[in-house]
């Protein structure tokens, strides 16, 4: 019997290397592009012996075909807040033109599609937690917006090919996910954190601390993911943890399972950063028997000697640098 064949872009970043674990447990072959303009291929470097694995080195904002696949999974985009404001023009264009690309090998090919889409088409919500109905509140040209209407472009790309060209599509929007192969330092709550604290560093805290976010776990993420490809829902659903933390409560749990005697500091709040994040999982629950399992300490015990190690090794380079630089 042929094995499903699976297409990942952004297959070497945080979730698509994770999902690549996924489908090749599952019993699919798998093939992973990237172009490592953020990803990095020590997510993937335990599947290259894999016999249903393949890896290309590939921009998707060109147009591609990796020949017949059963599904495509598009996970092709800087995700941190420090690499999409670093990279604008490229998540722009990996949110049109790349999304268009998939679309049209899955259309070609009559796979199924899913698009990574994201809270951040929420914005900074006025409703709260947040429904898959509800609209968002997004400031189209602030520095956020080449992540958040890359995003919103993605999905409406996705429905179109839905509906015009009966493309058998899925629309995940995806909370705050945390987990091993985060980069340290790459804007996101819990990788800063993570890394301030091992280091002993002040932990930084934006504003008063009292805004919220939710953190889903990386393998309850994935899990929530896995279902919604074989369901049969077109419209966004939200895959997320409703557990509810202000960023200081996480700040202080980050303390608390680190041991580490870092002190919290406090900073201007950043331009639109949302004041509230939260999913409403009603939809996930009855569509998919999902709800994740994890809660926040469990995680961060669970991401702790990934987190040691990925400071270590971010430390040595930096004083690698340091000395070769004449530092």
């Amino acid at each position: 019997m042929t094995k499903l064949r699976a297409l990942v872009t952004g297959g070497a970043g945080f979730l698509g290397s994770h999902l690549c674990d996924a489908l090749l447990a599952n019993g699919y072959s798998v093939i992973a592009l990237d172009n490592l303009l953020t990803g990095r291929l020590d997510n993937l470097a335990h599947l290259h012996a894999e016999p249903g694995f393949e890896f290309q080195q590939r921009d998707i904002c060109e147009a591609f075909d990796v020949g017949r696949v059963d599904y495509v999974f598009n996970f092709a985009c800087p995700a941190s807040p420090v690499d999409y404001m670093e990279h604008g023009v490229e998540t722009l264009r990996v949110g049109s033109a790349g999304t268009l690309n998939a679309l049209e090998v899955a259309r070609k090919h009559g796979a199924r599609f899913m698009e990574a889409s994201t809270s951040e088409c929420y914005g900074d919500p006025l409703q709260h937690p947040q429904t898959e109905t509800y609209w968002g509140n997004v400031n189209p040209i602030g520095p956020r917006s080449v992540y958040d209407e890359a995003k919103r472009f993605s999905e409406a790309a996705t429905m179109a090919y839905q509906r015009y060209y009966h493309v058998d599509t899925r629309l995940p929007r995806i909370f705050n996910t945390y987990g091993p192969r985060m980069q340290v330092k790459d804007g996101r709550v819990i990788p800063n954190f993570m890394d301030q604290a091992l280091r002993g560093e002040d932990l930084t805290v934006y504003g008063d601390g009292s805004q919220t976010r939710s953190f889903c776990y990386v393998s309850d993420e994935i899990e929530g993911l896995m279902r919604l490809a074989h369901a049969t829902e077109h419209d966004p659903v939200n895959i997320g943890n409703p557990g509810e933390f202000t960023i200081l409560e996480c700040a202080e749990k980050v303390l608390q399972v680190t041991g580490s005697k870092s002190r919290i500091r406090l900073e201007p709040l950043p331009q639109d950063d949302p004041k509230q994040r939260c999913p409403d999982i009603a939809k996930a629950k009855t569509l998919l028997g999902w709800e994740p399992r994890i809660d926040l300490e469990t995680g961060l015990k669970l991401s702790l000697d990934y987190f040691r190690k990925a400071v270590r090794e971010r430390s040595a380079q930096e004083s690698t640098s340091r000395k070769t630089s004449g530092d």
